[in-house]
């Protein structure tokens, strides 16, 4: 079995490919490290027997395929114990963002039907809240310390075997992801795309000894798999940074002898915004992939860092619903700005009657949708799915415009739909929208994302007063702190505008594109 995992460890036909491809590393380099970070280290052996001893405790504890484990953890050993337990015993993870608040964690630990959920006890007011509001996970781990009323992860594991699960059966995950309305939505799949894993695996194929550098959280749709999937399945050390830090990043690059790593735009700003003695003494010369995808890029910020560190930046466009693209730097060095020349039939650009538009024109980026397990739903709302889907049920848009060039080359330049991307997190306007409607001095409100130098964008609300209110840098702070008294930080506003009134619909609805448009006139880029 060993051998056949090894020859094909991205074969989605292969149940246990992506949780045992672990076992066999394992087995062929016990002793290497798999997880280095500030909270422990793991050898490949030491996480595959924990992998399995977690796999045990679910079943023991009556979960069964496909049913949903919620976790609920920072950048630590244990979040890679949990992931590789639910892919080796066929369940569901969602892995959430450790900056809601109890409230949001809680409705998505509800939401996706979990049963039970881990979190990091750092974490433990946030951890207690969600329980609470999530009455059929009844199995409940705390990881790396106590919370109250939730099991020691060491005791939910405890005398239990740690060789091999006898009959493994590939997991899947469900990452949650908002729509312009309402709260967010699981992007569900009976089992998980692997094409994403094999298109860029093989691009930035690891060596014998290569270490990633993990630089965000694991939460994020794009580390989990290119920071942590990818690497484990291909045998490299995954070293962990518990928060962003650019100087700190440098270091990890040297001490370790980073090989890969995978950032954002705004990690690239601030990287080389760093003084140019730091950058000049900082070793940075086994870098052989920088990775990247999570939001648009200046074209002038990339050139700025391959310039530095030479063409090793590597580009793909992607999202939690499917694949789209890729791009070496050879060929973006040729094409600025593109984001890859997708495969045959992967991408069409369309004009708003659904034809297909010939090249160089603007239109909607339609991605071909799989035909087989690892095609997306959106966890019970199928309203939703099937707005995301075009009428053949062929392909699906993510609201992204762009154009194809002559020779194929994908490009982007706006976002038909709402949302807004900070620093490579989805920020949805809809949901801080409802939130700034609670106060009583708001009338109505648009929030948008406007041009950020170092976020790329940065969330702004336009707000309309009830009558008797006047403008004034007093009550936009106010708006501003009740927002973040209210949301996860990063979804709040960094700045208010006040405005007599929106523009609306015949139908009443704001129309946030004209909101928008005057923030970003005079951009070539839209996103």
């Amino acid at each position: 079995m060993g051998d056949a995992i090894r020859r094909t460890p991205l074969d989605h036909r292969s149940a246990p490919a992506v949780g045992m491809t672990l076992a066999v590393h394992a087995r062929e380099n016990p002793e290497r490290p798999a997880i280095v970070s500030s909270h422990g280290t793991r050898t490949f052996d030491a996480l595959n027997r924990r992998a399995n001893r977690l796999a045990r405790a679910l079943r023991a504890r009556g979960l069964r395929e496909d049913d949903g484990v919620a976790l609920l953890c920072g950048n630590r050993p244990e979040f890679a114990e949990v992931h590789q337990a639910t892919q080796r015993c066929g369940l569901r993870i969602t892995p959430i963002n450790w900056h809601l608040t109890g409230d949001e964690v809680g409705y998505v630990v509800s939401n996706s039907e979990a049963r039970a959920f881990f979190a990091d006890a750092r974490f433990p007011e946030t951890a207690i809240a969600a329980a609470r509001q999530a009455p059929q996970a009844t199995t409940l781990v705390s990881l790396g310390g106590e919370i109250e009323g939730f099991v020691r992860d060491d005791d939910f594991v405890r005398d239990l075997e740690e060789d091999d699960v006898e009959d493994p059966c590939r997991g899947t995950q469900m990452l949650y992801t908002s729509g312009t309305t309402g709260r967010p939505k699981g992007v569900y799949r009976r089992q998980t795309s692997l094409q994403a894993l094999g298109e860029v695996g093989k691009r930035i194929a690891y060596r014998a000894g290569d270490v990633h550098l993990c630089t965000g959280p694991l939460y994020h749709a794009a580390p989990l798999a290119f920071s942590l999937t990818i690497p484990l399945l291909y045998g490299a050390t995954v070293a962990l940074m518990s928060r962003w830090n650019a100087e700190e990043a440098l270091r990890e690059i040297e001490r370790h002898r980073v090989t890969h790593t995978h950032m954002v735009p705004t990690m690239f700003h601030r990287l080389l915004a760093l003084p140019e003695e730091t950058r000049r003494r900082s070793d940075v010369s086994s870098l052989r992939v920088v990775l990247h995808g999570a939001a648009p890029c200046p074209v002038h910020l990339k050139q700025s860092l391959i310039d530095w560190l030479g063409p090793v930046v590597y580009e793909y466009y992607a999202a939690t619903e499917g694949w789209g693209s890729f791009v070496t730097p050879e060929e973006w060095l040729a094409h600025p700005g593109t984001v890859g020349k997708p495969n045959p039939d992967q991408v069409e650009i369309r004009d708003d009657a659904g034809a297909a538009v010939p090249p160089r024109t603007t239109g909607r980026v339609f991605l071909k949708a799989p035909d087989d397990e690892t095609r997306f739903s959106y966890f019970s709302d199928d309203a939703k799915t099937r707005g995301a889907y075009d009428a053949t049920g062929g392909y699906f848009t993510l609201g992204d415009v762009g154009y194809v060039d002559e020779d194929g080359y994908l490009y982007l330049c706006d976002r038909s739909a709402d949302v807004i991307i900070s620093g490579g997190v989805n920020v949805y306007p809809a949901e801080v929208d409802a939130v700034l409607l609670t106060h009583p001095a708001v009338r109505d409100v648009c929030c948008i994302g406007v041009p950020d130098e170092e976020w790329g964008e940065s969330v702004r609300a336009v707000v309309e007063l009830t009558d008797g209110q006047r403008p004034s840098p007093e009550l936009a702070a106010e708006l501003l702190e009740h927002a973040r008294a209210r949301l996860a930080h990063f979804k709040c506003p960094r700045a208010v505008d006040f405005a007599e009134s929106l523009p609306r619909l015949d139908s009443g609805k704001i129309q946030r594109r004209t909101v928008r448009e005057p923030y970003w006139s005079g951009r070539e880029r839209r996103i």
